[in-house]
């Protein structure tokens, strides 16, 4: 029986290619900016997603990192760690299936203030039925993931 949940995982698992495990440990779009270019600071200063601005970029593990100002570049700069999405923004639920999927800015949760993105709005709903249980799979997963 094919249920909504099967296809879901269907599609982590045909990400989880080795061509996909090759990639960078961060997830970017297509013009290389972290986050889908959006200010990761912002989750935590103003508890929603804002758009960042190349004026206030910042490379840090290979990808762009924007901002939606100098005050949360600088914030970035001094302490990435903090505000970096875990399992480098990909999505949290896929990482906790053992697989890698894109991330889209408007499917986030801060935990434990640590900040996970995830595929979808509708992802996030299935990752928030078990967050403890979810992050520990993934925290499992990660290093084998990363590449």
């Amino acid at each position: 029986m094919i249920t909504r949940r099967t296809t879901i995982l269907s599609m982590f698992a045909m990400l989880a290619t080795p061509a996909f495990a090759a990639r960078p440990q961060i997830f970017t779009n297509a013009d290389g900016q972290a986050a889908s270019g959006y200010d990761v600071t912002s989750y935590f200063t103003t508890g929603q997603p804002q758009p960042g601005l190349a004026d206030f970029s910042i490379e840090w593990m290979g990808a762009n990192w924007l901002f939606a100002s100098a005050e949360n570049r600088d914030l970035f700069a001094a302490n990435p760690e903090n505000y970096a999405p875990q399992y480098g923004g990909h999505c949290a639920y896929a990482a906790s299936k053992n697989a890698r999927a894109s991330s889209v800015p408007e499917a986030w949760t801060v935990v434990d203030g640590k900040l996970y993105l995830n595929f979808s709005l509708g992802v996030r709903a299935r990752w928030r039925q078990d967050i403890p249980g979810n992050i520990a799979l993934a925290d499992g997963f990660w290093p084998g993931l990363h590449g």
